[in-house]
């Protein structure tokens, strides 16, 4: 007699799932950590989504924002859920956005750097994604405060970088995908 619980999920199966609570503040924070690795982040994304196709799902960078913004973190919030194929959307763009930038993160993840250089490009990238993370986000939330504090906010920003390089390259979207749909936990 087959049981349900063992069959595995197909890729469409897992495409019409809808992100949870905390795998829309993850995809979010990876958004966010692209705008820092990249000073003209916003615009990049919205090359991106137009170089992908996604017109009809974000005609402007106002409903790309306004997607963004079912993040419970954000100082400005939108309720309801994000549906799978504007969640899909995003994590393709930023799947892109990852490849484009891969050799930046590579730099940030590589051990055959100096110590002190790859130290200093930590502190960078840390102190830009604080900059947004004030500029964006509630900061009286828990989550908030936590990638603020310095020695917390240091860990979060190497498990953003790590799911970025997750991201890029041939499928990067199912990793990433699989990775932010398992984020409730």
């Amino acid at each position: 007699m087959p049981h349900d619980y063992l069959a595995p999920q197909t890729a469409q199966d897992l495409s019409r799932r809808a992100l949870s609570r905390r795998g829309l503040e993850r995809l979010d924070l990876l958004l966010l950590s692209l705008e820092a690795l990249d000073y003209n982040g916003g615009e990049a994304l919205v090359w991106m989504s137009e170089h992908l196709g996604f017109q009809d799902l974000f005609p402007n960078r106002v409903e790309l924002w306004k997607s963004r913004c079912h993040n419970p973190l954000r100082r400005n919030t939108r309720r309801g859920v994000l549906n799978s194929t504007e969640s899909d959307a995003l994590i393709r763009i930023l799947c892109g956005m990852a490849d484009r930038l891969y050799p930046l993160v590579r730099s940030l993840l590589s051990q055959a750097e100096a110590p002190e250089l790859l130290a200093q490009r930590w502190e960078i990238f840390h102190g830009r994604l604080s900059e947004l993370v004030r500029e964006r986000m509630n900061l009286r939330r828990g989550g908030v405060q936590k990638l603020l504090n310095r020695e917390q906010g240091m860990a979060q920003c190497r498990q953003l970088i790590q799911a970025l390089a997750l991201g890029s390259g041939a499928g990067g979207f199912d990793r990433l995908k699989s990775s932010l749909l398992d984020a409730a936990a």
